[in-house]
Protein backbone atom coordinates (compact mmCIF):
# COMPACT_ATOMS: atom_id res chain seq x y z
CA UNK A 1 0.00 0.00 0.00
CA UNK A 2 1.02 3.61 -0.39
CA UNK A 3 2.23 5.35 2.75
CA UNK A 4 3.34 8.86 3.70
CA UNK A 5 6.92 9.20 4.85
CA UNK A 6 8.57 12.28 6.32
CA UNK A 7 12.10 13.30 5.36
CA UNK A 8 13.23 15.37 8.32
CA UNK A 9 16.30 16.91 6.67
CA UNK A 10 13.99 18.67 4.20
CA UNK A 11 11.36 19.83 6.72
CA UNK A 12 11.53 23.57 7.50
CA UNK A 13 8.81 23.65 10.21
CA UNK A 14 6.46 25.72 8.03
CA UNK A 15 3.43 23.63 9.10
CA UNK A 16 1.84 23.93 5.65
CA UNK A 17 1.04 20.21 5.93
CA UNK A 18 -1.02 20.90 9.07
CA UNK A 19 -2.87 23.76 7.38
CA UNK A 20 -3.63 21.65 4.29
CA UNK A 21 -4.86 18.76 6.44
CA UNK A 22 -7.08 21.01 8.51
CA UNK A 23 -8.54 22.63 5.38
CA UNK A 24 -9.17 19.24 3.74
CA UNK A 25 -11.13 18.05 6.77
CA UNK A 26 -13.12 21.28 7.08
CA UNK A 27 -16.59 21.94 5.71
CA UNK A 28 -15.43 24.83 3.54
CA UNK A 29 -12.12 23.31 2.33
CA UNK A 30 -10.73 26.83 2.76
CA UNK A 31 -7.73 27.32 5.09
CA UNK A 32 -8.83 30.72 6.41
CA UNK A 33 -12.38 29.63 7.13
CA UNK A 34 -11.21 26.32 8.58
CA UNK A 35 -9.10 28.14 11.17
CA UNK A 36 -11.24 31.15 11.91
CA UNK A 37 -14.88 30.94 10.93
CA UNK A 38 -16.20 27.40 11.09
CA UNK A 39 -18.19 26.26 14.11
CA UNK A 40 -16.57 22.85 14.46
CA UNK A 41 -12.91 23.58 13.89
CA UNK A 42 -11.37 20.52 12.19
CA UNK A 43 -8.33 18.82 13.69
CA UNK A 44 -5.20 18.27 11.62
CA UNK A 45 -4.26 14.60 11.40
CA UNK A 46 -0.57 15.41 11.03
CA UNK A 47 1.57 17.58 13.26
CA UNK A 48 5.05 19.03 13.00
CA UNK A 49 7.44 18.72 15.90
CA UNK A 50 10.69 20.63 16.25
CA UNK A 51 11.96 24.03 15.19
CA UNK A 52 13.76 25.70 12.30
CA UNK A 53 16.94 23.73 12.95
CA UNK A 54 15.38 20.27 13.12
CA UNK A 55 11.74 19.39 12.57
CA UNK A 56 9.66 16.53 11.23
CA UNK A 57 6.03 15.87 10.42
CA UNK A 58 4.49 13.14 12.57
CA UNK A 59 1.93 11.06 10.71
CA UNK A 60 0.31 7.63 10.77
CA UNK A 61 2.23 4.83 9.05
CA UNK A 62 -0.85 2.65 8.57
CA UNK A 63 1.07 -0.27 10.02
CA UNK A 64 0.66 -3.84 8.87
CA UNK A 65 -0.11 -4.88 12.47
CA UNK A 66 -1.24 -1.61 14.10
CA UNK A 67 -0.84 -1.56 17.86
CA UNK A 68 -3.33 1.29 18.11
CA UNK A 69 -6.05 -0.95 16.65
CA UNK A 70 -5.03 -3.80 18.92
CA UNK A 71 -5.27 -1.57 21.99
CA UNK A 72 -8.50 0.26 21.13
CA UNK A 73 -11.00 -0.69 23.83
CA UNK A 74 -14.07 0.57 21.98
CA UNK A 75 -13.32 -0.81 18.53
CA UNK A 76 -13.14 2.69 17.04
CA UNK A 77 -9.76 2.16 15.44
CA UNK A 78 -9.91 -0.29 12.57
CA UNK A 79 -7.78 -1.46 9.68
CA UNK A 80 -9.47 -1.77 6.31
CA UNK A 81 -8.52 -5.23 4.99
CA UNK A 82 -8.72 -4.10 1.36
CA UNK A 83 -6.91 -0.74 1.42
CA UNK A 84 -4.71 -1.34 4.48
CA UNK A 85 -5.73 2.06 5.83
CA UNK A 86 -6.06 2.43 9.60
CA UNK A 87 -8.93 4.74 10.49
CA UNK A 88 -10.92 5.94 13.48
CA UNK A 89 -14.70 5.64 13.63
CA UNK A 90 -15.50 8.82 15.55
CA UNK A 91 -18.92 7.44 16.54
CA UNK A 92 -17.27 4.64 18.53
CA UNK A 93 -14.31 6.53 20.02
CA UNK A 94 -14.56 7.10 23.77
CA UNK A 95 -11.40 9.22 24.04
CA UNK A 96 -9.61 6.83 26.42
CA UNK A 97 -6.15 7.56 24.93
CA UNK A 98 -5.09 3.91 24.78
CA UNK A 99 -4.31 4.36 21.07
CA UNK A 100 -2.00 7.26 21.91
CA UNK A 101 0.01 5.12 24.30
CA UNK A 102 0.13 2.19 21.86
CA UNK A 103 1.29 4.03 18.72
CA UNK A 104 5.10 3.79 18.42
CA UNK A 105 5.19 6.85 16.13
CA UNK A 106 3.11 9.29 18.20
CA UNK A 107 0.72 9.66 15.28
CA UNK A 108 -2.58 9.50 17.16
CA UNK A 109 -3.84 12.63 18.90
CA UNK A 110 -6.73 12.86 21.31
CA UNK A 111 -8.39 16.25 21.28
CA UNK A 112 -11.38 17.76 23.04
CA UNK A 113 -13.76 19.45 20.61
CA UNK A 114 -16.96 21.02 21.95
CA UNK A 115 -16.57 19.13 25.22
CA UNK A 116 -16.18 15.72 23.54
CA UNK A 117 -12.83 13.93 23.52
CA UNK A 118 -11.98 11.92 20.40
CA UNK A 119 -8.94 10.39 18.71
CA UNK A 120 -7.72 11.84 15.43
CA UNK A 121 -5.21 10.28 13.03
CA UNK A 122 -4.29 10.38 9.37
CA UNK A 123 -6.95 9.00 7.04
CA UNK A 124 -4.85 9.61 3.89
CA UNK A 125 -7.39 12.29 2.95
CA UNK A 126 -10.08 9.70 2.40
CA UNK A 127 -13.08 11.16 0.63
CA UNK A 128 -15.57 9.38 2.88
CA UNK A 129 -15.76 6.26 0.72
CA UNK A 130 -12.90 4.66 2.63
CA UNK A 131 -10.61 4.98 -0.37
CA UNK A 132 -7.42 6.97 0.24
CA UNK A 133 -7.01 10.05 -1.90
CA UNK A 134 -4.00 12.18 -2.69
CA UNK A 135 -2.89 13.37 0.73
CA UNK A 136 -3.21 17.13 1.02
CA UNK A 137 -0.19 17.33 3.35
CA UNK A 138 2.08 15.85 0.68
CA UNK A 139 0.76 18.22 -1.98
CA UNK A 140 1.22 21.25 0.30
CA UNK A 141 4.83 20.59 1.35
CA UNK A 142 7.05 23.16 -0.40
CA UNK A 143 10.27 21.15 0.03
CA UNK A 144 9.11 17.63 -0.70
CA UNK A 145 9.68 16.64 2.92
CA UNK A 146 6.60 14.43 2.71
CA UNK A 147 6.36 11.69 0.12
CA UNK A 148 3.50 9.32 -0.70
CA UNK A 149 5.00 6.12 -2.03
CA UNK A 150 4.24 2.44 -2.42
CA UNK A 151 5.78 0.54 0.46
CA UNK A 152 5.76 -3.06 1.56
CA UNK A 153 7.24 -2.13 4.93
CA UNK A 154 4.68 -3.25 7.42
CA UNK A 155 6.32 -1.88 10.60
Amino acid sequence: MKRIYAIEKWCIDCKRCEVACKAFHSKSKDPVRAYKYEDNVPQPRIHVEGDLDLSVAINCRHCEKPLCVEGCISGALKKDPETGMVYCDQNLCVGCRTCVSMCPFGAVQVVEVNGITKAYKCDLCSDGTGEPGCPSCVAACPNGALVYVESEEGF
